[in-house]
């Protein structure tokens, strides 16, 4: 167990430290983009959204229907960047439409 700091420390530094001491980055990494996968794709895309999960830089996404798939896989590149930009750093590579 680490020694306790004596100095005060804004909560958002310590819940950083917190995440880093603990190696849970990676985690907070895939809760972040299935947040940020609903926020950017809105309602309409959501309804036949069934799993989001993110695995070695490629976003695996499921969707119910073919046509949304389709539809989707023509901006993929565009869905990379705006998930990336939300995030503020590169964490998708690559997208897998299901």
């Amino acid at each position: 167990m680490p020694k306790r700091q004596n100095s005060h420390m804004k909560l958002d530094d310590a819940l950083k430290e917190f995440i880093k001491e603990n190696k849970l980055q990676k985690g907070m990494d895939r809760v972040n983009v299935r947040d940020a996968w609903t926020s950017l794709m809105g309602k309409g895309v959501n309804n036949y959204t069934t799993s989001v999960e993110l695995k070695n830089e490629v976003l695996y996404v499921s969707l119910t229907s073919s046509v949304l798939r389709e539809e989707l896989s023509y901006g993929k590149s565009k869905i990379i960047a705006m998930i990336n930009e939300a995030l503020g750093k590169e964490l998708v590579k690559k997208i897998v439409l299901r």
